[in-house]
C-alpha cells in the first residue's frame, strides 16, 4: 500500500515493512517546507529510539586497492590513478588490535571492508576467522566484502557475523551512469543471499553524484521497499577524489543532505541511519541537523591507532557538546546497574 504525505504528520502515519513507498511519495517528502520535514523525522525518531542514543561503528580496511571494478567514487578502483596502492589482506593480528583499539574508544560496531568484487573461498576463511576473533571481543561485527554466494553468507554468518554492508549506491535509472562492471541486480541479489543466512543487513548509498532529487528519492525508495528494509542505512555524501570519474562533481547543497536523513528516518523508522562518508566536510552545524533529522549513528573516526586519534576525539565533544548518549556508555550503564542489583 502506498503511504500518504498528505495527512498530519503523526506517530499513526510511521510506515511498517509492510507498507510500499513509492517514489512519488517519497519525493513528496523531499518537497515539505524544511522545518515540516525535520518535525515530522523527530516524531518518528523519537518515537521508535526515546533514548536517542548514538551509535559509534569504527571501519577497517582489510584488504586495500587494486579492485576490478569501475564504480566512478572509488579511489581502490585499480583503473584509476588515485595513488591507492593494492594491498594484501591484512594478518589477523593487525584486525585485532584494531578492533581492540575501537573497542577501548567507545565503538559498539566494527566492520571490516575488502576491495574485491568478490571474494574466493581461501579470502572468505581468513576472514572468518577476523570475524569470530572480534565477535570474541563483545564487539558487533559487520564486514562488506564485495558480492556473495549463498554458500559465503552462510558462511559468514556460522564465524558470528551480525552485519553485511552491501550498499545500492544510487537509482536504479542512474546506477549505470556510476558503476558498469556489475549490474543492480547483482546488489539485489547479494541482499537476499545475506537475509537467507540470517544475517543482518547495512545498505545505503552515496549522494552528491551528480544525481536529481528524484533520484535520490529513488534510491530511498528502493532501500525502504526492501523486505524487510536494512537495519542500517548508511548515507554517504560524495567525498571527491582526483583520479576518479566523479572528481569535479558539483557538491550536493548540504540542507539537501539533511533532507535525505529526514526522508530516510520518516520511511525507515526502525533502522540505523548512519552519517558516512564526507560528513566531517559539512563541518559541526550540518552535522547537528543531521542529528535532528534522524541520525543515530556514525563511523567514528577515519583512522584506527592505538591512541585515541584527534577525530574520535572531535566527534566525542560533539556528542557531549549535544547531550548525545552513545551506545557504548547505554550499555556501561545496564551493566553497571546489573552489578548493583548482584550486590544487593
Amino acid at each position: 500500500m502506498t503511504v500518504s504525505t498528505h495527512s498530519p504528520a503523526g506517530l499513526h502515519s510511521v510506515p511498517t515493512s509492510a507498507q510500499t513507498w513509492t517514489v512519488a511519495a517519497i519525493a513528496a517528502l523531499f518537497d515539505l517546507p524544511f522545518n515540516d520535514l525535520l518535525y515530522r523525522a523527530q516524531q518518528v525518531h523519537r518515537a521508535h529510539f526515546p533514548g536517542a542514543e548514538v551509535e559509534l561503528a569504527t571501519l577497517l580496511s582489510i584488504k586495500t586497492g587494486g579492485c576490478p571494478e569501475d564504480c566512478g567514487y572509488c579511489p581502490q578502483a585499480a583503473r584509476y590513478h588515485t595513488g591507492v596502492e593494492a594491498e594484501k589482506l591484512l594478518p589477523l593480528a593487525q584486525v585485532v588490535a584494531a578492533a581492540q583499539a575501537a573497542k577501548h574508544n567507545g565503538a559498539t560496531r566494527f566492520c571490516m571492508g575488502a576491495a574485491w568484487r568478490e571474494p574466493k573461498g581461501r579470502d572468505i576463511e581468513r576472514v572468518q576467522a577476523m570475524i569470530s576473533a572480534v565477535k570474541a571481543m563483545g564487539l558487533e561485527t559487520c564486514a562488506t566484502l564485495g558480492m556473495l554466494s549463498d554458500e559465503q553468507a552462510l558462511q559468514l554468518k556460522a564465524s558470528g557475523l551480525d552485519y553485511y554492508n552491501h550498499n545500492l549506491d544510487t537509482a536504479p535509472e542512474f546506477y549505470g551512469n556510476i558503476v558498469t562492471t556489475r549490474v543492480y541486480q547483482d546488489r539485489l541479489d547479494t541482499l537476499g543471499h545475506v537475509r537467507r543466512a540470517g544475517i543482518k543487513v547495512c545498505c545505503g548509498g552515496i549522494v552528491g553524484m551528480g544525481e536529481s532529487r528524484l533520484q535520490r528519492a529513488g534510491l530511498i525508495a528502493q532501500l525502504a521497499n526492501l523486505d524487510p528494509y536494512p537495519e542500517s542505512v548508511p548515507i554517504n555524501h560524495l567525498v571527491q577524489v582526483p583520479g576518479t570519474p566523479l572528481n569535479g562533481t558539483e557538491p550536493l547543497d548540504p540542507i539537501e543532505f539533511v533532507r535525505t536523513i529526514a526522508v530516510a528516518r520518516i520511511t525507515m523508522p526502525e533502522a540505523r541511519v548512519r552519517l558516512s562518508a564526507g560528513r566531517r566536510e559539512f563541518g559541526e552545524a550540518v552535522q547537528v541537523l543531521c542529528f535532528l533529522a534522524g541520525a543515530n549513528s556514525i563511523f567514528y573516526g577515519d583512522k584506527l591507532l592505538t591512541t585515541c586519534n584527534p577525530e574520535a576525539e572531535a566527534d566525542r565533544a560533539l556528542l557531549a557538546k549535544l547531550g548525545l548518549k552513545t551506545s557504548a556508555q547505554d550499555a556501561a550503564a545496564s551493566c553497571g546497574d546489573c552489578a548493583a542489583r548482584s550486590a544487593d
